[in-house]
């Protein structure tokens, strides 16, 4: 591996003039000799004196344009200087300054740099290049100055080579805060970054966002710029045009504040370190440079004010570098900082609350319209670039809102019209149910009641009647875990069980009434009154109670609505409710189709042809219900299912009991026993007689069938005897039918009875 060696050599160059330097008069603003130099540039004149050839040779012009102000600030130097002097601050050491005009150029300030650079204690003005400038002692300890950030650059470039501290009262560029770049460089205002920190702040509170920047072109003018330009876009302000002047313009209006000096100088060994450390009071308040050497100053807030045709400056406020806020002193200030919102200088019109700004890629940012949130969006805000969202779960909003609002809770009150209704309905029902059972009970012995299977059976009707009238109250008022588990249960158990005590009533019908004897031992087998009644209510107490502990219905807060939060019971499985809404239908086919083979009965006492219509409307609601209910949403939900209850209930209350109720109460001469064996014995007789015809119609026709496959050669020779046999025949089936009706009749009476 090699090992690549470069050897530094350091060279040593002597500038020297045959004769000492020959400078203008003006160069050289003041001097004054001590132990310690101070170098101090300050730009006392404007411009130098323009030419209008080239330079044939390099020197130095005159300057021209006298200012005042930095004159003024020259004198503070040396007034302080002396001061310090005179005072036992430094004992036995002396202060010198050597002051020099810029002319407010660079040029002249790397000229005068040069000679603060020279070697103290030589006798001609020379200046050594060396690898360590430790040993090297200058001709001044530190540099006051310069006043432009331009000027102070190059300066603090050529000091930068002997670390010699370099205190400027007026450079505010906010490179000059890069302690690699300006390692030596110290000042006594803030930064650019604060300043257009401030302007920017100052824009925003004066509520303005189209905007014009004037800057001057030089490294002061285009940083600053830049910086602020970057502030301003993050504070969504723009910037309507901008305008670079030529940097030797100025304006003898502004007045310059004259900055305070040092007052403490030490060993010129540790100068610069010191000088980092160095606090200081003024009035109350303390002052010290960062880490970036930017002393911890602020601005003050000035307005350039035309009254009668003077331009004037007033001090509105402090802008506090630390806390980023204004300070301001008395009430007067504030009242002009209040006139500065009434200035308007924006682009478009605010957007007030409730709207939001849109904007296109052709228009500037500051450049908009404004358009209205829309529904469930706001703005509380002007000027708001987005609309906000509303919790779609809980809150709602119109379209221009400016807040959210609270979604209503809903569902079927106990106060809602309809459900009044309703509720009307159903204690309309459950009193014609008790009245029916009144009626019932006071003709117990009558054969209306009899052949209505008995007290009992129609006491557990009108009581499954009942609990199907009072489980509408369990879809009213606000849904409760209790209340959504107890009213499909308590309505598919009671109204099973009234169709199957329905169901074993038309059995029983169809049993009494029927001759055919294959028939009727086939429903002797099945009528079992009791077995049937529980076997068919416990498939449903079954599925009700696996539904229940499977898939339970609970409360649900239904948020589809824009508005309103529905409260409504969720049914937990869909196809356990179908399921029992299913087999309630299926038992109701059965019923019906029993009900209907037994419906041409004795017009009093038809119970099957009634059945039958009841049967009828209960599958005419229910086939409505299920489109209906599954395209309806929102509160009034449970009053379709409501309904359908109402209209199935009384549908099946009505044609099962309201022909007997009228039987008992307007037609009490056929509620007798007399009048209700009459009328059994006339349709017994009517049912026998229609059976012997069918059977000898039925011989005859076999007979007939049996005489025409005889074959013609005998037809002559055996008609006769063929006539004989059928007389017979017809005559023994008389007598088997007469001898069958004989022995049913009676029996069939009695059962009906």
């Amino acid at each position: 591996m090699a090992l690549l060696i470069i050897p530094m050599i350091c060279f040593g160059s002597t500038l020297a003039t045959s004769q000492p330097c020959q400078t203008p008069d003006d160069f050289v603003a003041a001097t004054s000799p001590g132990h310690i130099m101070i170098g101090g540039l300050f730009a006392i004149h404007e411009k130098m004196l323009s030419s209008e050839d080239y330079p044939r040779r390099p020197k130095i012009q005159k300057c021209v344009g006298f200012e005042i102000s930095i004159f003024l600030q020259a004198l503070a130097m040396i007034h302080s200087i002396e001061m310090i002097n005179n005072s036992p601050l430094l004992s036995g050491v002396t202060l010198g300054y050597e002051i020099y005009d810029t002319c407010t150029e660079a040029t002249v300030a790397m000229a005068a740099t040069l000679r603060f650079l020279s070697k103290l204690s030589c006798s001609r003005e020379t200046m050594e290049f060396k690898c360590d400038h430790s040993s090297y002692m200058p001709r001044v300890k530190a540099v006051i100055g310069a006043g432009y950030s331009e000027i102070t650059m190059a300066v603090s470039r050529m000091l930068n080579l002997q670390l010699m501290p370099q205190v400027s009262y007026e450079s505010t560029a906010e490179i000059l805060s890069d302690k690699i770049r300006f390692p030596s460089f110290l000042r006594t205002v803030p930064s650019d970054f604060y300043q257009t920190k401030a302007m920017a702040h100052l824009i925003q509170k004066s509520g303005w966002n189209w905007i014009g920047i004037i800057a001057t072109d030089d490294d002061y003018g285009r940083l600053a710029l830049n910086t602020f330009a970057v502030q301003i876009t993050a504070n969504n302000v723009c910037i309507a045009f901008k305008e670079v002047l030529p940097a030797s313009l100025s304006d003898n209006t502004i007045e310059i504040r004259i900055n305070e000096t040092l007052e403490k100088i030490i060993a010129e060994a540790q100068l610069l370190d010191v000088l980092k450390n160095v606090t200081f009071t003024d009035e109350g308040n303390s002052f010290h440079f960062d880490a970036h050497g930017d002393m911890n100053t602020g601005y003050d807030i000035v307005l350039w004010k035309e009254i009668n045709g003077h331009m004037t400056i007033t001090k509105m406020a402090q802008y506090d570098l630390k806390n980023d806020v204004f300070i301001i002193t008395d009430q007067e200030t504030k009242n002009e900082f209040r006139n500065l919102k009434q200035i308007q200088s924006k682009c478009s019109k605010e957007c007030s609350p409730g709207q939001m700004k849109k904007t296109t890629r052709s228009q500037h940012i500051c450049c908009y319209e404004c358009v209205n949130c829309p529904e469930n969006h706001y703005s509380n805000q002007t000027d708001m670039d987005h609309c906000l969202l509303c919790n779609n779960e809980t809150h709602w909003a119109p379209v221009r809102s400016t807040r959210c609002f609270e979604k209503e809770v809903e569902y079927l009150n106990w106060n809602d019209s309809l459900a009044i209704l309703l509720l009307a309905l159903s204690l309309l029902g459950i009193l014609f149910v008790l009245a029916i059972g009144i009626i019932f009970t006071r003709n117990l012995n009558t054969p209306v009641v009899k052949s209505s299977g008995g007290l009992l059976v129609c006491y557990v009707i009108l009581l499954c009647h009942f609990l199907n009238f009072a489980s509408t109250g369990f879809f009213i008022g606000e849904p409760q875990d209790f209340t959504c588990k107890t009213r499909q249960t308590l309505f598919g158990v009671s109204f099973t069980l009234c169709i199957s005590c329905i169901l074993m009533k038309s059995l029983k019908i169809l049993l009494a009434f029927s001759f055919d004897p294959k028939l009727q031992n086939f429903l002797k087998c099945l009528y079992k009154p009791i077995l049937i009644i529980f076997t068919c209510t416990g498939i449903q107490v079954v599925i009700c109670t696996i539904w229940l502990i499977f898939a339970a219905p609970a409360v649900e807060e239904n948020i589809s609505l824009p508005r309103v939060i529905i409260l409504e019971c969720e049914e937990g499985s869909v196809l356990a409710f179908g399921t029992m809404l299913g087999y309630i239908a299926i038992l109701a086919f059965i019923c019906f189709i029993f009900a209907f083979k037994g419906r041409k009965l004795p017009e009093h006492y038809n119970e099957a042809k009634f059945i039958t219509f009841g049967m009828l409307i209960y599958f005419i609601a229910w086939i409505t219900f299920i489109p209906v209910y599954a395209t309806t949403f929102g509160k009034y939900l449970p009053a379709v299912e409501i309904i359908v209850i109402l209209i199935s209930n009384y549908g099946i209350l009505c044609c099962t009991f309201f022909p007997k109720c009228y039987v008992i109460l307007c037609k009490q001469e056929t509620n007798t026993k007399s009048a209700f064996l009459k009328m059994i014995y006339s349709y017994s007789s009517h049912a026998a007689s229609s059976l012997a015809i069918s059977h000898v119609s039925l011989d005859s026709t076999n007979s007939s069938i049996t005489m025409t496959d005889l074959s013609s050669g005998g037809r002559s020779a055996a008609w006769q005897e063929g006539k004989d046999l059928q007389a017979q025949a017809f005559a023994h089936i008389c007598r088997e039918n007469a001898t069958r009706v004989s022995k049913i009749l009676p029996r069939k009476r009695i059962s009906s009875i």
